[in-house]
């Protein structure tokens, strides 16, 4: 079948629009500067302990089991459930256990409703360690017109929820090894 110069023409009219047409489509939301950058990620993710890009361990999918966090994630398995634990009355937005991620959504608690947290935890290692947790915290307060604005949040608080979720932990651990 043998197409004519302007079949051809409208076919790549029609091609070429409809590229133009899905590349139209993206977000026009804004970023909110305050939330994390990808430095913070990617140093976590691409660490390189021992010259290989995946480290010492290779490629680790489901772990080994080890006297410090169990089998079936990448991370310590104790730190994990401490935070969720330690979260449970924030609505969580996401949890990747393989990357130790853990992105609550906005909670306004009852007593102050004007003011709303979020938090995101990062668990940065597979050892039970102090170090090996990041809580990061946005507040925002309501203005007098009633939109949410962001608000400076007291370090101590990350601090002060870090440190809940280390004890956790450690209650956790406690309680694994008396079980055995």
């Amino acid at each position: 079948m043998k197409f004519s110069r302007f079949q051809r023409f409208a076919c790549a009219v029609a091609g070429l629009t409809t590229l133009l047409l899905v590349a139209g489509c993206g977000s026009d939301v804004p970023v909110d500067p305050t939330y994390p950058q990808t430095e913070d990620l990617q140093t976590r993710y691409f660490k390189n302990d021992s010259g290989g890009l995946f480290g010492s361990n290779g490629l680790l999918i489901y772990g080994k089991k080890d006297d410090q966090g169990g089998v079936g994630i990448a991370v310590n398995s104790f730190l994990w459930r401490a935070s969720l634990d330690t979260l449970s009355f924030m609505p969580l937005a996401s949890a990747d256990p393989f990357g130790g991620v853990i992105i609550t959504d906005w909670y306004a608690p009852p007593e102050t409703p004007d003011s709303r947290f979020k938090a995101n935890v990062f668990i940065l290692d597979r050892q039970l360690r102090a170090d090996g947790l990041k809580v990061t915290l946005f507040q925002q307060r309501r203005d007098g017109s009633g939109n949410w604005v962001d608000a400076e949040v007291n370090r101590k608080t990350a601090t002060d929820l870090e440190d809940a979720i280390l004890t956790r932990a450690r209650q956790l651990r406690i309680a694994s090894a008396a079980a055995k």
